[in-house]
């Protein structure tokens, strides 16, 4: 049994249900493409096997090291960018207290690196790493990504002066390919503790590999949670295609029905503040494996009602390609009640007693009321609350929702190719050995 449920009731107003139907066979053919390992970008399918495959000696690896990290660290840094620091950031902060990391058991505060190339913000981080205990780990298959590379370059160096070499050499953890690449050969040389990213596991398909589960186990949570949730989402969408019973299906119909409608930008909604770097990481996803070859639904994010107050204007009322999917959470984790006031200058007596959460999920509904009104689709993602387990269910369902609608799409939902464009510019302007004659290019075109 899940826990998820979807509903796409709010945007028939736009599509018919028998649009929505007419994408069935298309459902059908792209499981069977995934099932069967038959479509585009196949070999890059070894995150769909992850919550049952996981061996029991990996995760008790990983859960032993984030027991060492955590008992030697103020601070564990994440470098990494992407897929690579996304997906545990998204599950960490989901978790965590709004303003201190507070878990049953004391435990290193999770910072970042590497997912910018922000001198102030590398520089800030080194001043706070001054003055604490800390470990990290570096994620990168290849160990050449630029940001990453210079925040890695930057705080070994930094972990070296501080500890000694010896020392700074037990803190690092790499998580690589298996057998190649120059992080790969780093650690070999130096003698880092590594796990692998698989071969056949994307980026931004790898939260449920090492690249995630690191930093998720030494931030205190139970990975083992997070897994048994992916399970039985993964086991649930296994039984039936059927778009009246498979999550998976009716999100990715709808959705394609609503983008060849017209509606070519899906605005990610969350009521919950700590629901903001699954956001990006929903985006991420998405962007990078839906946008080619001149296709693909823009993902954005919004975080309601502190967004109303910016992007509600546009929503209401700008250009109609939009549509909104709202993750909705039923029980907060707390209990807060607005109190009564004598004097009543606000006006808000008429809901002191009740429950913050109450306003908040009036306000929910209210809005996606108003935005149906204002022409703009709205799918619903229900949850009854925020824990391990069921993020693990969202993660695996947005997974294979994605990989399912590319594939309706027409796309290769595993590589991107758009990646590397910026890349090489940047490398000419910067002088990378090779990459001579962009350069001279570059420089003609900007005089």
């Amino acid at each position: 049994m899940i826990d998820i449920k979807f509903n796409y009731t709010n945007a028939l107003n736009f599509v018919s249900e028998d649009t929505v139907q007419s994408y069935q066979q298309q459902i059908d053919n792209s499981f069977q493409s995934l099932y069967n390992k038959t479509g585009r970008g196949n070999d890059f399918l070894g995150w769909m096997d992850l919550p049952e495959n996981t061996r029991d000696e990996l995760i008790e690896k990983i859960e032993q090291l984030a027991e060492t990290i955590r008992s030697k660290s103020e601070v564990f840094v994440v470098i990494g960018i992407g897929g690579s620091y996304l997906g545990s950031r998204a599950v960490i902060e989901a978790l965590s207290h709004h303003f201190v990391q507070l878990k049953e058991n004391d435990g290193p505060v999770v910072l970042y690196a590497g997912q910018n190339i922000s001198e102030d913000y590398l520089s800030e981080l080194l001043q706070i790493l001054d003055k604490k205990d800390y470990c990290l780990a570096v994620i990168s298959k290849s160990g050449t990504t630029t940001e990453p590379a210079i925040a890695f370059r930057i705080l070994k160096n930094h972990l070296e002066k501080k500890y000694g070499k010896e020392e700074s050499l037990q803190r690092i953890t790499a998580v690589t390919d298996k057998e190649k690449g120059a992080l790969k050969q780093l650690s070999n040389e130096e003698g880092y503790e590594t796990f692998v990213v698989p071969d056949d596991v994307g980026g931004r398909y790898s939260v449920l590999t090492p690249v995630g589960l690191l930093p998720i186990a030494v931030a205190g949570f139970n990975i083992r949670e997070l897994l048994e949730g992916a399970r039985k989402m993964k086991n649930h969408l296994s039984g039936s295609t059927r778009i009246v019973t498979n999550p998976v299906s009716a999100y990715a119909a709808v959705r394609n029905a609503l983008y060849t409608s017209g509606k070519t930008t899906e605005i990610m909604v969350n009521y919950e503040p700590r629901l903001f770097y699954f956001t990006e990481w929903w985006k991420q996803l998405y962007g990078e494996s839906e946008g080619k070859e001149q296709k693909g639904i823009f993902p954005a994010g919004v975080g309601f009602t502190t967004d109303l107050h910016s992007m509600g204007q546009y929503i209401q009322d700008g250009l109609r390609n939009i549509f909104e999917t709202v993750i909705s959470v039923e029980k907060p984790g707390s209990t807060l009640t607005v109190p009564h006031d004598s004097n009543n200058l606000d006006k808000l007596n008429y809901i002191a007693g009740k429950p913050m959460s109450e306003v908040n999920h009036q306000a929910e509904i209210g809005t996606t009321l108003a935005h149906i009104d204002g022409g703009v689709p709205n799918l619903k993602i229900e949850i009854p609350e925020i824990n391990a387990g069921i993020l693990g269910q969202l993660i695996y369902f947005f997974e294979m929702a994605c990989a399912v609608s590319g594939y309706v799409l027409g796309v290769n939902p595993f590589d991107q190719p758009g990646v590397e464009a910026y890349k090489k510019n940047m490398f000419a302007l910067l002088g990378k050995p090779g990459f001579e004659k962009e350069t001279k290019a570059i420089r003609k075109g900007l005089s």
